[in-house]
Parts: C-alpha cells; sequence; structure tokens
C-alpha cells in the first residue's frame, strides 16, 4: 500500500499536466499550454517593446487554425485578431480581449522577470497574470471549442484580440484598433481582464466561491502642475517663495483632506451583495448602506482597495524639478497626479475642486489623459448571463457578483461605443498573487490557467448552444 502512494504521489504531477491539450508551437510542435505561456513570458515586452512577443504568439494562433488579421505589426502598434471564422465571414463578433505589454519589473523581484520558471506548479515572471496568462486562459479555451466543433454554421464568430500599449494607454493601441478596424471586427460583445474570486479579498463569512464580474470601471484623469519661479539661484540664501516650496505647500493642501465617500447604483449594489454574506448587524448594515452610511464610511476608510470603489482618488506619482544639482533652486516644480473618477463625477468641477484645493493660482494645471464618461455593461444581456453560466457550472457552487473595477483597462474603448464589455478572470488567486500583480515576483498557478481555459470553453459553448464537453472544478 505504502508503494502505491508512493506512485500516486509521483505521478500526480504528470496527471494533471497529461490532461492538458497540446497545441502547435511556433516550430509546428506539440507542447503543452504551461510551456506556450512560458516562453510568451520569456519574451520581455513593455509598452511600445511588443513586437517579439507578439510575434510569438501570433505564430501560436495561426499555426492552430486561427484566422489572422493584422492591425499594426511595429513596437507601440503590433495588434492583432486571431479568429475562429474570417472576419470577413460578417457574423457578429464575440472578442476575447488581451494586451500584450507588461509593466516593468519590480526592483525587488527575488527571481528574474523574465525567467517564465516553474517551480511546484507555479509559474513565474512579469506578465503571469497580467495580462499573458489571463490572454492565455482565453485563447486555449477557444481553441478547445474549436477542435471539437463544425464551426461554419455557428451563430457568433469568435476572435482573440491581442493589443499594445494597454499599461499606458498609448495610442497605437486599443484606441487605434478601433478608430481603423471597428466596424471589421463587428462586435456584438467582449470579455476582458477584471476581477477574479473574491472570498480571499473581502470579507464576510462565504460557504461558496464569489466570482466578480465588472460592469465599468473608474475613469483616468492623468494631471501635470507645472509651477515656474523667477527665482533661482544658490541654495544657500532661502529665498521667501521658491518652486519646490510652493509646489509642496500647495500639494499638502490637495492631498492632506479625505475623499469625499460618494454612493452611486454600482457601489451600493455591491455593499448590498456582501452583506448576503454576513450575518447580525453587520448584515442589515451592508443590506441597508444609505440608512447605516454613518457606521459604513469609518469602515470603508480603514481598507484603501474598497474605499477607492466610493471615492474620486487623487494620488501623487512623480515630482520632477530642473534643479540638478543639491546645492542649486529648481525654477520649476512639476506633479504628476493619477486621478481616478466615479463613473458620474463631471470633471469640469472635479477640476476646479483641485484649483480651489491648490490655492495657487500661479500652478498651471495641464490634462495629460482623459476618458469621456460612459454607461456601465448590462447585466442582463446574454453575454453577461452566458458568462455567469460558464462561471456557476464549472464552479458548481459558485455564485457572482456584479462591480465596479477602481483601475481602468482596454473594455473602456469598447464601452465608450455602446458594446457590452465584461471583467473577468475567473480563477482563484491568493493573497499573494493578488499582490504580484504589477508587484514583486508575479506568479500564476497552472491549475488556473486550465480552470480559467473551461470556463471560457463553457462561455463559447453556450453562447454557440454546444453542449459542455468539459468537467467541473
Amino acid at each position: 500500500m505504502k508503494a502505491i502512494f508512493s506512485l500516486l504521489l509521483i505521478c500526480t504531477p504528470l496527471l494533471f499536466f497529461g490532461q492538458s491539450k497540446q497545441v502547435l508551437s511556433e516550430n509546428g510542435e506539440l507542447i503543452n499550454i504551461e510551456k506556450v505561456l512560458q516562453k510568451y513570458i520569456q519574451f520581455p515586452s513593455l509598452s511600445e517593446s511588443e513586437k517579439e512577443a507578439g510575434t510569438y504568439l501570433k505564430s501560436i494562433c495561426k499555426n492552430n487554425g486561427l484566422y489572422i488579421s493584422d492591425f499594426g505589426t511595429d513596437n507601440g502598434q503590433y495588434n492583432f485578431a486571431a479568429s475562429i471564422l474570417p472576419l470577413s465571414s460578417g457574423k457578429p463578433n464575440i472578442i476575447l480581449l488581451s494586451h500584450i505589454d507588461v509593466v516593468p519589473e519590480s526592483d525587488t523581484n527575488l527571481r528574474k522577470a523574465y525567467s517564465g520558471e516553474i517551480e511546484d506548479d507555479v509559474i513565474y515572471g512579469r506578465g503571469a497574470i497580467d495580462n499573458k496568462g489571463a490572454g492565455i486562459m482565453q485563447l486555449y479555451g477557444m481553441l478547445k471549442f474549436k477542435d471539437v466543433n463544425e464551426v461554419d454554421d455557428l451563430p457568433y464568430n469568435i476572435t482573440f484580440l491581442a493589443v499594445s500599449c494597454e499599461e499606458t494607454q498609448c495610442q497605437g493601441g486599443i484606441q487605434y484598433v478601433l478608430d481603423n478596424h471597428f466596424e471589421e471586427l463587428n462586435a456584438v460583445a467582449v470579455v476582458g481582464e477584471g476581477p477574479s474570486e473574491l472570498t480571499g479579498l473581502i470579507e464576510g463569512e462565504f460557504d461558496h466561491p464569489v466570482f466578480g464580474i465588472s460592469l465599468i470601471t473608474k475613469r483616468p484623469l492623468w494631471l501635470e502642475l507645472i509651477f515656474t519661479s523667477k527665482t533661482n539661484g544658490h541654495g544657500s540664501i532661502t529665498p521667501t517663495n521658491y518652486a519646490n516650496k510652493e509646489m509642496v505647500e500647495a500639494l499638502h493642501r490637495l492631498t492632506k483632506k479625505k475623499p469625499k465617500v460618494i454612493y452611486n447604483d454600482m457601489n451600493v449594489a455591491f455593499l448590498k451583495d456582501v452583506g448576503s454574506f454576513h450575518n447580525g448587524p453587520k448584515k442589515a448594515a451592508l443590506r441597508n448602506p444609505k440608512l447605516f452610511r454613518p457606521a459604513i464610511v469609518p469602515h470603508l476608510r480603514k481598507f484603501p482597495e474598497l474605499l477607492s470603489l466610493f471615492t474620486n482618488t487623487i494620488t501623487l506619482t512623480n515630482l520632477i524639478t530642473n534643479g540638478g544639482a543639491v546645492n542649486k533652486l529648481s525654477s520649476q516644480a512639476i506633479a504628476q497626479l493619477d486621478c481616478r473618477l466615479l463613473p458620474e463625477t463631471n470633471e469640469t468641477e472635479f477640476l476646479h475642486m483641485i484649483r480651489s484645493r491648490l490655492k495657487n493660482e500661479e500652478i498651471e494645471i495641464r490634462v495629460l489623459e482623459r476618458a469621456p464618461k460612459v454607461a456601465p455593461s448590462p447585466s442582463n444581456s446574454i453575454y453577461h448571463e452566458s458568462l455567469v453560466k460558464a462561471i456557476t457550472s464549472y464552479y458548481p457552487k459558485a455564485k457572482t457578483m456584479d462591480m465596479l473595477m477602481p483601475n481602468t483597462n482596454d473594455l473602456f474603448a469598447f464601452r465608450q461605443r455602446n458594446i457590452p464589455s465584461y471583467g473577468a478572470i475567473p480563477v482563484y488567486f491568493d493573497k499573494e498573487e493578488v499582490r504580484s500583480v504589477h508587484g514583486k515576483n508575479e506568479h500564476l498557478h497552472l491549475k488556473s490557467l486550465h480552470d480559467g481555459s473551461e470556463v471560457f470553453l463553457r462561455f463559447i459553448q453556450i453562447l454557440m448552444g454546444v453542449p459542455s464537453t468539459g468537467t467541473t472544478n
């Protein structure tokens, strides 16, 4: 019996990977999907340097029978669509949206940022989750569907859309694609990156998993504050007023005040949903958030991640001066602010508030990046319903929760054009995985790669009216 148990321990990883459908590599060889992600990670692909990684990913799509449409082939504008039918078929198109670019490596990384190292069924490297791992989940589910179904008579086309510049929102990414190829794509719905399973991240008493689906995000408003002074010279003689001092004092006035908590339909619904996972007085308060606002708001302020769903945030991200030497006064001080606005916020009023708090009319305010107001994607569409069914059929005890996300992503561009767009990475992440996104030692459990692909497979099957061929989690 001991020998049999030992054999099972040895074979378990082999059994796990043995269940993995192989795909054709860039060289036409059969490889496991884990190896595809590993090699994809190994191509560094910072924003505006995506070509090498994108070329590799496109070769995987092409070698596995998808129809390729190029929407730019240069760094900063490397975008392509990979579809089960040619875009020229004109069929209504379900877009699985992913981005090729990643953020720079963390200074505190303990592992090489682009190693793609696999250890104890965990893969490490920048993009392991955001967004290379999530993209491979989508692509893998799509390839599994294509390989077992006749696709010519299906009601929809399915397209994996890979784009550049999501992290920096440069003009060669999704904005370029939609400005030049929107009609060609013929999108009727989009699914892209978003929340994962939530119970490890929010308070509550849970007896089943809860998966988030984002219907909308906050709007970015990136600002640059500039103070230019006629005072410069040697630092040994301190003027009454000079650029750095003026800027620091104004920034203190701007940031010292707590942000106002604002209720809207999305975040109130979120509180009520969270309340269903509590008992006693806490449940009563959360199920009636407006009535119990005085008790709820102080609690929200203890959790920055939650508070961001209820406030317009102002984050000081960069300070820039032209002084150079430590003993030379700067004649100019620049501060860059990453502001995130709730969907209903009036931008003009928000800028007026910033101006009034600065209390310095000599500071110039420049808008570096802005986004218009958009409406949340509908929760009663067939596409949302199919995503919910896909999640709850693969995770039989699961529930879903619609939500607002504090970060902006490329789904915003489709929502601007009134295309229903939903954000979800339908897998379990532990807290360390969540912290690793844009942080140190980004990593993903390989089981999640398969779980996510199974959910996307089911999503496609449900929309197409094809019986599920997968297993439950």
